[in-house]
């Protein structure tokens, strides 16, 4: 049997769960963090960003507003999270009236000519940090990364295109923590702020899933609940076992009919729909991103054969394994 890449076979030698596992496929990149400190009246718009961004609010309060999607502004108090989802363009600001002092595309920024507070915008008061600094300003941390393949797709498919997260006391002190490395220049900064903003996102992740907030029902609400939850670990640990509802059950401690019914009243679908699902996701990122063969990554996700994991994949993807590996190339 050809080998599958390294980075695909099982993550669970420490026993891994089910979102860290997601998480750990979907492996945010290319991380970009920045301290903004603006005095009102102050606007900034971001275009083209990448699939996922984290924005904070430190001291002072800020307004999210999505450029392109029909919804009201949201207001972030000192120590809320706003998740935003699906590269959407997006404007943070004092007020929801304030017009944008500068416009930012990726890692470009062109400041809009006349505008008053223009000049503050594009100041740099340091490393990663940008404003006016002076008393009574808003200060904010944003940061965007790129999420990896199908993994990165059903991550973002969580949470609805923008999520407020509330302050806690556990994520109030990841994001003082950021905020603390953010300004420095040391060697292996990068790296620090990027596993730094890799523990805000997980913890504002984390947070939202069990929130009331969250959309229900769906998977990742269903990890709070002791048998489900269990489930859905057991299926991520082994997805290429020939899994039945009732080895679930009895894995779990349940009968075969009331697990299945939790599961499906839980989790919005049935567990082996769930696991098809999920072996999909995997297959699709191993055909992208592997040399093995359609017959190599059908066993590695559960399927004796090529042909009927290639009759399923298209069903979900709507084209073929070989073809679906020409598009991911």
């Amino acid at each position: 049997m050809e080998k599958v890449a390294d980075s695909f076979v099982s993550v669970y030698r420490d026993g891994m769960d089910v979102l860290s596992d997601l998480l750990h496929r979907a492996h945010a990149r290319n991380a970009l963090v920045r301290q903004l400190i603006q005095r009102p009246p102050w606007a900034l718009s971001f275009t083209g960003p990448p699939p996922l961004t984290v924005v904070a609010a430190l001291g002072g309060h800020a307004w999210v507003r999505l450029d392109d999607a029909d919804l009201a502004p949201v207001r972030l108090a000192p120590g809320d999270i706003a998740l935003i989802g699906g590269a959407r363009a997006h404007t943070i600001a004092d007020d929801p009236s304030t017009p944008p002092r500068a416009v930012i595309h990726g890692i470009t920024k062109h400041v809009v000519a006349g505008g008053e507070g223009a000049a503050a915008a594009r100041r740099s008061l340091g490393p990663r940090t940008y404003g006016d600094g002076l008393p009574g300003a808003t200060v904010m941390l944003r940061g965007a990364c790129e999420l990896r393949g199908e993994a990165g797709v059903r991550l973002l498919g969580m949470l609805p295109p923008l999520a407020v997260v509330p302050a806690g006391p556990r994520t109030r002190a990841a994001l003082d923590l950021l905020a603390a490395e953010v300004a420095r220049d040391e060697p292996g900064q990068d790296a620090v702020l990027h596993r730094l903003l890799d523990l805000v996102l997980v913890l504002a992740l984390r947070a939202w899933c069990t929130g009331p907030a969250a959309s229900s029902p769906s998977w990742h609400r269903a990890l709070a609940d002791p048998a489900v939850g269990e489930a859905l670990r057991l299926m991520h640990e082994r997805p290429a076992h020939r899994w039945t509802v009732a080895e679930l059950a009895a894995g779990v401690g349940m009968s075969r009919a009331a697990f299945a019914a939790r599961f499906k009243s839980m989790a919005g679908e049935p567990p082996l729909t769930y696991l098809t699902g999920w072996r999909m996701t995997l297959g699709a990122d191993l055909l992208g991103d592997t040399d093995a063969t359609v017959a190599a990554v059908a066993r590695e996700v559960g399927y004796e054969d090529a042909f009927a994991f290639s009759v399923a994949f298209k069903r979900a993807y709507g084209v073929s394994p070989s073809a679906w590996r020409r598009r991911a190339r």
